[in-house]
């Protein structure tokens, strides 16, 4: 098994990815770290009948 792409990866700058709250993306980026916020709601604002309705009519994949 080569190893070097994980070593790699180890040793590179971690970027945290922050989905929802903007409070975690804060909290990281105060102990140093980098972050992306990223603006996500689930789709049909979680109404799982509405998602269901909304894959019949090709709305979701």
């Amino acid at each position: 098994m080569n190893t070097d792409k994980i070593i790699k990866l180890f040793n590179s700058e971690l970027v945290v990815v922050s989905v929802g709250s903007p409070a975690f993306a804060t909290a990281i980026e105060n102990q140093g770290y980098k972050t992306v916020q990223v603006d996500w709601v689930p789709p049909a604002g979680g109404d799982r009948q509405m998602q269901e309705l909304l894959k019949i009519m090709g709305g979701l994949n």
